[in-house]
């Protein structure tokens, strides 16, 4: 019904007699509304996109819903289609505002279609729907997120500079200048050197790459630390720890640390003795090598021999044994090369080239004792004899020299008897040494074996001490009256030494 309401006419009735005769009536007309008419939904106004931060209570869109029935069949609900982040709020008669309901997350849903359902009232009620589109507009709301939270790289050692260690990658929820991302690696140490001096990071793409080659025997492993950080505002940005492993290169050679002789480069030498018995150990070698794992296992193999058939070398130990006993057809000296090989890939070899001193018999090694020792017997007793003849002599000179000075007044202390019985040509003479190194002091007693006195002269080298004096207890019936007078002469030569003597 357009004009709901109640119609009137009149209606006339016209008989055909004559004269005519007519009569009239109103009539009224009451239309009664069927629900043939559905709503009619009306969007005045939208606001779209909307901000994912928007708070809850955010007005989206205005709408009316009307319809022409009358009535109740022209009376209208709305509601939304489905479970939303959105409800609608009554403001007017009919009209009703969209609002938020709850936070919005454009990383769960960029968009929503919301679907606005109209219905009358009538008997069989009508129905009518629209769908709105609502755009979520991204904020930088989400932090760059490591693929891994640990990364584990792992580098051979001796890599050229500039060599791909690895990459890492995060994603980002986010869109346009949120998602982007820029990589940095955070500053930290490696064994006291900047890690920015061992590897350097690719901003754009996260690959990171080696500034140097390694050496496994110095650096075996290191963390850096990848910092990702997007340029939304304000920026955000994570962390991921990165573990770089070096990997040995088999690149050192066993070094040999004994027998020490092969340190130093020379030919190491060993003896034995001809009554070796089978397994005899002649030495042991012992090298080491800087690498580790198998590059470091080390075996023995002995690649040279004189007669190889005598000597036998452990694959693992090194022991150099004797495999048979020593006969007399053997060569004296014996050249062995042993071969010190590691177990890495490829192999690295040293060589430990050793000689044996000559093969001695047990009569050789007696022989050969028995002239040293002979050879240091006779040495010892020509240096006595020396020694002897060169002390008599010297002795023989100084009484010589002490005699004469006696009778010149020479530098000889004199102590006389009141009895001058020191003039006794029968006196006795003694000679009394120190043999203390060189000779300090020679005396003289004198007179004869019945006199009661008796006297003494002392002759000092300037090198004499205090308590080189030797003091004759007299006569005890003889007083002594004169003084000690020291005279001056030629004294003994304080230079003198045996050496010297041996040179004259």
């Amino acid at each position: 019904m357009k004009n709901p309401g109640k119609y009137e006419f009149d209606v006339r009735a016209t008989d055909r007699g004559t004269p005519a005769m007519d009569g009239h009536c109103t009539v009224q007309v009451e239309v009664l509304d069927v629900n043939d008419n559905p709503p009619e939904i009306h969007i005045t106004s939208l606001s779209t996109p909307v901000r994912e931060d928007s708070p809850i209570g955010t007005v989206i869109a205005l709408i009316n819903a009307r319809d022409i029935d009358s009535g109740k069949n022209g009376k209208t609900n709305l509601s939304l289609g489905k479970e939303s982040p959105f409800k609608l709020k009554p403001s007017l008669l009919d009209h009703y505002a969209l609002v938020t309901d709850t936070k919005l997350d454009r990383e769960k849903y960029p968009e929503y279609k919301i679907r606005i359902l109209a219905s009358d009232t009538g008997s069989p009620p009508l129905t009518a729907e629209k769908e709105i589109l609502v755009d979520i507009l991204d904020v930088n709301d989400n932090a760059p997120v490591f693929i891994q939270p640990h990364y584990v790289i792992y580098v051979k050692e001796n890599c050229a500079p500039g060599k791909v260690l690895g990459t890492v990658s995060v994603t980002d929820s986010d869109l346009g200048e949120n998602a982007k991302i820029s990589y940095s690696i955070l500053d930290s140490k490696v064994q006291d050197v900047s890690v920015s001096s061992y590897v350097y990071i690719n901003s754009d793409n996260g690959s990171i790459y080696s500034m140097h080659s390694f050496d496994y025997e110095k650096l075996k492993v290191f963390q850096i630390q990848v910092q990702a950080k997007d340029h939304g505002s304000p920026s955000l940005s994570s962390n991921a720890t990165v573990h770089v492993f070096i990997l040995d290169q088999n690149d050192n050679t066993p070094a040999v640390i004994y027998p020490s002789s092969a340190v130093h480069g020379s030919l190491s030498q060993q003896r034995m003795s001809r009554s070796a018995k089978v397994g005899y150990l002649i030495t042991k070698l012992t090298a080491v090598d800087a690498d580790s794992g198998h590059n470091a296992w080390i075996s023995y193999r002995l690649t040279e021999a004189t007669d190889a058939s005598m000597f036998n070398v452990n694959l693992y130990t090194g022991e150099v044994r004797t495999k048979r006993p020593v006969s007399e057809q053997d060569d004296s000296s014996q050249r062995l090369l042993i071969e010190i090989k590691d177990d890495g890939d490829p192999g690295s070899i040293h060589h430990e080239d050793g000689l044996h001193e000559p093969i001695l018999d047990l009569s050789q090694k007696t022989s050969e004792s028995n002239k040293r020792t002979g050879r240091i017997t006779l040495y010892l007793i020509l240096s006595l004899a020396s020694v002897s003849v060169l002390s008599l002599v010297t002795f023989l000179i100084l009484a010589v020299k002490c005699l004469k000075s006696s009778r010149s007044s020479g530098s000889c202390c004199m102590r006389r008897s009141d009895s001058e019985d020191y003039k006794n040509p029968n006196r006795n003479l003694q000679i009394q040494l120190n043999t203390d190194g060189p000779i300090k002091y020679v005396e003289v007693l004198g007179g004869d074996m019945l006199s009661q006195s008796q006297s003494f002269r002392s002759c000092l080298s300037p090198m004499s001490e205090y308590s080189d004096f030797t003091f004759v207890k007299p006569s005890s019936t003889t007083d002594f009256k004169d003084m000690i007078n020291v005279l001056d002469a030629s004294l003994p030569d304080s230079t003198w030494t045996f050496e010297s003597q041996q040179v004259r």
